[in-house]
């Protein structure tokens, strides 16, 4: 015998469809709005745990996409696909590593675009829709999905994915449905108006209980990240054919490459080095270099590689589970070089 929907399913349904007639329009109508301005981003990953796809938001109408900072931007060809199927080839801008954002530009014009804003947070209870490539189930012009669900808590962001802590230490919106799942990080999550109040993020497990995490970024911390990476906060990624330089020359000495991807650990810091002065200690994990996101010994070396001799140098690690900034003082030049 075939069941009907529950009745708080179809209350939640009358009063999406309430809400968005009030706003005008229908709720396949704020679906299809929004969805235009989510962004399918394939790069780097293919292994269990790192997938090589995420979502993305248009957030200028000449190309700007903004999404979150993680290994699938580990790539030289980051390729993004918009809702009417069209593939563009993205360059990095920068990134927040506090916010573990990503912004990128394709070349566009007139494009649909979410209007970033610091307005005030929509209070729990509220009514949202998550809009991602999920599972990367949707490919070329296929629309990203859409869940139903519902802010159910603000609360300051304690989690880990795996043994590394989570950067961000702000509020988030803690939502009641299953959004977060592989593919979902930097998806959309709008109000029955249309109106982007977050963003998803990673999948996380809280710190207390080990659970998976539902949760979305605020819009006014997505503005104040994006306005810091375009404004130079953070710097452009280093250039592809920079010789790398090892940090070895700033007293910091990283753990070796085991895998492929070693995560860039501090095994130690040479006494009275740059490293030691600006306060670097064993076992720190470095996220950022000058701002530059970085997931490996390989991507630490060539991101010193793209500052020239004499820039300063400032790494961003993971220490206790807090954030600390380190200024190791100018890059030193290369060995060989006047």
């Amino acid at each position: 015998m075939r069941q009907g929907l529950s009745l708080p399913t179809l209350l939640g349904i009358a009063w999406l469809i309430g809400a968005a007639v009030a706003a005008g329009g229908t709720p396949q109508e704020t679906i299809a709005d929004a969805a235009r301005k989510v962004v399918k981003v394939y790069g780097a990953g293919g292994l269990h745990g790192l997938e090589s796809y995420q979502t993305g938001l248009l957030v200028s109408p000449d190309g700007r996409i903004l999404t979150v900072m993680s290994t699938v931007l580990d790539a030289d060809d980051i390729d993004c696909v918009l809702d009417d199927g069209s593939r563009h080839r993205a360059t990095l801008v920068g990134v927040d590593p506090r916010r573990e954002l990503a912004l990128l530009s394709i070349a566009g014009q007139d494009l649909p675009a979410f209007v970033l804003t610091e307005e005030a947070r929509v209070p729990t209870g509220t009514r949202i829709l998550a809009l991602s490539n999920l599972f990367g189930v949707a490919v070329g012009d296929e629309r990203v999905s859409a869940q139903r669900g519902v802010v159910a808590a603000i609360v300051p962001l304690e989690a880990r994915r795996g043994a590394a802590q989570a950067p961000y230490k702000g509020d988030v919106y803690v939502l009641d449905c299953t959004t977060n799942n592989p593919g979902s990080p930097g998806g959309a999550v709008v109000d029955a108006s249309g109106r982007l109040v977050g963003m998803l993020g990673k999948e996380l497990r809280a710190s207390a209980g080990g659970i998976w995490l539902n949760y979305a970024l605020p819009a006014d911390e997505l503005a104040r990240g994006c306005r810091e990476i375009a404004s130079g906060t953070a710097s452009a990624p280093a250039p592809a054919d920079a010789a790398p330089l090892d940090p070895r020359l700033l007293g910091a000495v990283l753990v070796p490459d085991l895998l492929d991807r070693t995560p860039p650990f501090v095994e130690s810091v040479v006494p009275g080095s740059a490293a030691a002065r600006a306060g670097l200690r064993p076992d720190d994990l470095v996220i950022a270099v000058d701002g530059r996101s970085v997931a490996s010994r390989a991507a630490v070396q060539q991101a010193l590689g793209g500052l020239a001799a004499g820039d300063p140098v400032r790494f961003t690690v993971m220490r206790d589970r807090t954030v600390v900034d380190c200024d190791l003082g100018p890059r030193p030049r290369s060995p060989g070089k006047p």
